[in-house]
């Protein structure tokens, strides 16, 4: 079996932060990547969870971005209040 290179696109702070806890876990990010896609191909799928917003969290989304259904208050203690009602 030959090996290959990937090269992949990926911002700076994510990598930073990935490359840390890869290292805490005793591995480099050619080994991580490595198990992501050996895990790819056992399972056929992707490793994780993925999910699509449901029709009423689209819909939360699309009116909080539009300014709508907002609930504002003052302060914390106003907040607090809201909440315990």
């Amino acid at each position: 079996m030959s090996i290959v290179t990937i090269n992949a696109k990926i911002d700076s702070e994510t990598k930073n932060a990935a490359k840390s806890v890869l290292n805490d876990l005793g591995l480099n990010m050619s080994e991580a990547i490595n198990l992501f896609f050996k895990q790819v191909v056992y399972t056929k799928s992707i490793p994780f969870e993925l999910k699509l917003p449901n029709k009423t969290t689209l819909e939360t989304f699309k009116n909080t971005d539009n300014g709508r259904d907002l609930h504002r208050v003052s302060d914390v203690n106003h907040l607090a209040e809201e909440l315990n009602d």
